[in-house]
């Protein structure tokens, strides 16, 4: 679910765009984009992580992505279209605010920009894809290890979380409730499978194919 690398936006890049934009700062949980909103501004997050998400009416959240530093987000108002999903702070995140205007002057101007563009948009559709994928054929322990995986790193022969998070956030992810999350995860503590370092879930073995 961490965007690529191949995401974050060149430095000579991130200078080119830097002056079209005004710097903002947004407190943890602020949310910076409504779904629905029809601003067409361009975010690219200078330190900090946001989460993209989608919500019912009886607020449930499902993620879709998350972004951290040299990233940026907001892109698809380029088609005038109303916002897709909403975007939250998950911490405190200093962001350049491009406005529409200013940001299609400069994919005119900067083709280079407008090639990063649409490969960070390809690969966009081909996480989504994935991320669809999961929830029509996975069950919920499946996608709870597609994520747990995609959100951590290799230590030696276990794998680690790179942030905190909580069974909610899991639950978030894998499109399931907080409760099933918390069942799989006692079974899997239980089983020797998981455990916890300075508030990080470890992975301490290789995850059962299935549960």
């Amino acid at each position: 679910m961490p965007a690529d690398a191949e995401d974050r936006l060149p430095q000579h890049l991130l200078d080119a765009i830097a002056p079209r934009g005004m710097t903002r700062t947004f407190p943890a949980n602020a949310i910076l984009i409504n779904e629905g909103d029809t601003t067409d501004s361009l975010y690219i997050l200078l330190s900090g992580r946001v989460k993209i998400y989608a919500s019912s009416d009886d607020g449930r959240e499902l993620v879709l992505a998350e972004h951290g530093p040299g990233e940026y987000f907001g892109e698809l108002s380029i088609d005038g279209e109303k916002r897709s999903a909403s975007i939250k702070a998950m911490e405190t995140c200093s962001c350049r605010v491009v406005q529409g205007s200013e940001l299609r002057q400069f994919l005119a101007d900067h083709p280079d920009f407008a090639m990063h563009l649409t490969r960070k948009l390809i690969r966009m559709v081909r996480r989504l894809t994935e991320q669809v994928r999961s929830l029509a054929l996975q069950d919920v322990y499946g996608r709870m290890v597609r994520v747990l995986t995609e959100l951590s790193e290799p230590v030696g022969e276990e794998r680690l979380l790179r942030h905190k998070l909580t069974q909610q956030d899991i639950a978030d992810r894998v499109g399931s409730s907080r409760e099933m999350v918390n069942r799989v995860m006692k079974e899997l503590t239980a089983g020797g499978y998981v455990g916890q370092r300075e508030g990080r879930l470890v992975i301490l073995k290789k995850l059962p194919a299935a549960w």
